[in-house]
């Protein structure tokens, strides 16, 4: 799967199937909407789907979060974080980028968004930003933030999904995901990346 920049700047501009394409790999008994009574509590984060062509493929930078982090511990995520005060969601999205992978912002051109996510067993509204690289980067890994990079060639993204019974925080779930190298994506990342894929072939 290759495509330009210019293509999927295109495609971003366009109205968003967000939670349509969510729901395909929404866990069984999740939300994707906050209760009434948690909107004052809910907490705003960002993530960048970082892409570029290696190759000749479209390639998405996803990363594993140490077992020591205070949310989704273990997974694989997008580079990202809590929006801090007095910040906007982009800048959270470069700082945690670079904080994380090493990737300067002035590197890195962005395309556009996907939809804004919330996530019930973390209480968190992911704002997603797309971004685009001119070559494949040097990372430089903060080991205290990311046990590892994941680089993910996007023909493996499938709309036919893998099921796993998953070890979470509310005790064994069988989720939808994406197996690749013998990781599994769930959860927030497999929605997005849904999306993304969604996007990208309408």
């Amino acid at each position: 799967m290759v495509v330009s920049a210019e293509y999927i700047k295109e495609a971003l501009s366009k109205q968003l199937p967000g939670s349509v394409s969510h729901q395909k790999v929404l866990p069984r008994n999740r939300s994707l909407i906050a209760p009434d009574e948690m909107k004052g509590k809910v907490k705003h984060s960002s993530v960048l789907l970082l892409l570029f062509i290696t190759n000749n493929e479209l390639t998405a930078c996803l990363i594993k979060r140490p077992l020591h982090m205070k949310f989704h511990p273990g997974q694989i995520a997008l580079p990202g974080g809590r929006v801090e005060k007095n910040e906007t969601e982009l800048e959270t999205a470069f700082r945690e980028t670079f904080e994380e992978i090493g990737i300067e912002q002035e590197k890195i051109e962005i395309l556009g968004s996907l939809s804004d996510l919330y996530v019930e067993v973390s209480q968190f509204m992911i704002h997603p930003f797309v971004g685009w690289l001119r070559e494949k980067p040097s990372f430089k890994i903060n080991h205290n933030e990311v046990e590892k990079i994941i680089l993910f060639p996007l023909k493996n993204f499938k709309s036919v999904f893998d099921e796993v019974e998953i070890e979470t925080v509310r005790g064994k779930l069988n989720v939808p995901c994406i197996k690749f190298n013998g990781e599994v994506i769930w959860g927030a990342t497999a929605m997005l990346l849904s999306e993304f894929f969604d996007v990208i072939n309408s």
